[in-house]
This record gives structure tokens, sequence and C-alpha cells, in this order.
């Protein structure tokens, strides 16, 4: 098998991946779909980290917009991102990987507090390092942990991983067949055209950072390692 053209990756699943076509829980078919995906990459020599949401489960926004406190909703979006994390965990260690649940928010019981410098050395001994939480406070979403994540342990990449569709488009291509696909985007343009890939706060960070983002569909089988070979898939979000 080639190797990878990265040394260490920040892989973004949405909670949303989990569920499958149901739309909401985890659905065991596509958890272990992910898990043989990541397993397929790791094999390549990489290390990767893994941050969720948790919108299987709860959305704090929609929870939010419907009368609920917004930090309450969050803090219980962030609780429904710890347990994706731990079910993802299970998956993965069934095929044999070593992994290590580090979270946000302290639950010592079933994770480690996250702390940057043992993310670091768990990634280097060779474990799948899975971060739960989202950032710890309310108001910044799934995406800000992972640019957050990716900036502190020293990825290369974040690589966006999407249930829906295979890049990023000008339009929704599920209800404009006339929708143009980027094979590369810088990331003013991106904030600019409101390419909703990210939230405007990720994107800002990754672009102050310059780490690049990678999108592509996690449905179509191999794709993950496609990435971590470099193979030209997806949309790729980068500077001028």
């Amino acid at each position: 098998m080639a190797e990878a053209v990265y040394k260490r990756i920040l892989l973004k699943l949405s909670g949303e991946a989990l569920a499958g076509d149901n739309g909401y829980g985890i659905e065991p078919e596509s958890i272990h779909m992910i898990a043989g995906q990541v397993a397929e990459a790791f094999a390549t020599g990489v290390q990767i980290g893994i941050v969720i949401g948790g919108g299987n489960i709860f959305r704090g926004v929609a929870a939010s917009a419907k009368g609920m406190d917004r930090a309450s909703s969050d803090y219980m979006g962030m609780l429904a991102t710890c347990m994706n994390a731990l079910a993802l965990q299970d998956a993965l260690e069934k095929l044999n990987l070593q992994t290590r649940v580090q979270t946000a928010i302290e639950m010592s019981e079933i994770a480690e507090p996250y702390i940057r410098r043992r993310a670091i050395r768990h990634l280097e001994k060779g474990r799948i390092v899975i971060f739960g939480g989202g950032t710890g406070n309310p108001f910044f979403t799934t995406d800000t942990a992972a640019a957050l994540r990716a900036i502190e342990t020293g990825s290369e990449i974040i690589m966006k991983a999407t249930h829906k569709v295979d890049g990023i488009y000008d339009k929704d291509p599920v209800t404009h067949s006339d929708a143009k696909k980027y094979d590369k985007l810088s990331y003013i343009d991106t904030l600019n055209k409101q390419l909703k890939v990210m939230d405007s706060t990720a994107i800002s960070l990754c672009m102050e950072n310059s780490l690049p983002i990678l999108t592509f569909n996690l449905k179509t089988p191999g794709n993950v390692l496609r990435a971590v070979k470099g193979e030209k898939i997806g949309t790729i979000i980068q500077g001028d």
C-alpha cells in the first residue's frame, strides 16, 4: 500500500454521518463503514485525530431557535458529541486499533480530559485520538473545534468528510442540476461567497494558520485512503 503524503491529519466527521439514512441516532452499519475507512487510511502510517459532531443526537442551534437557552442547548450538543466519540472508539477498537477519547468537558470515568501535549504523545505512539465535547465553550461549532485541535496538534490538513456531496459547489447540487463544483478555492473566496463548508470562524482560523481544508464524500468507499495518499478528490481550500 502506498504511504500517506501527510504525517498527521485531523478528520472532521459530522454526527449525521453516523446516522446513515435514518437521519438520527447511531446506525451500526454507518459507523462500521466509517471505522473501516479510517482503518484503511491509518494503515498507511498517517497519524489521525478525529473531531466528531453531535447533530444526529442533538443540535444546540436548532433547540436555541425554538426558545431554549443557547448556552444550555450548546452544552447538550457537546454531550452528544461525546456519545458519538465513544461509539466511534468502540467501532475502531473492534478493528484492533488503539484509540483514546479526549473531551473538552471533563468526564474522567469515560474519557481523558483534553490535554494538548498528551494528545500529541498519543498520536506519536500510533493511537487514534477522538476529540469530543467541541471546544468546551458554548457558541462555537465543532467546525471551529476541528480547526482549533488541528492547529494545536500540528496537523497538516483538515479533512472534512461529508455524507451528501463530493466537494464544494456554488449552490446546492441536490436541488440545482446546473451547480458548479470547485476543485480549488482560496480562504477569502470561500468566505466571500458564503459557501457553507465550515463556519466563518473555523475558516478564518485555518486562513490565519495556513491550514488547508479538504472536503470530500465519506460515502464513497476508499475516499479517506485516497485523501491521505494525496489523490485529487473533493475540493481543497488553501491560500492563493
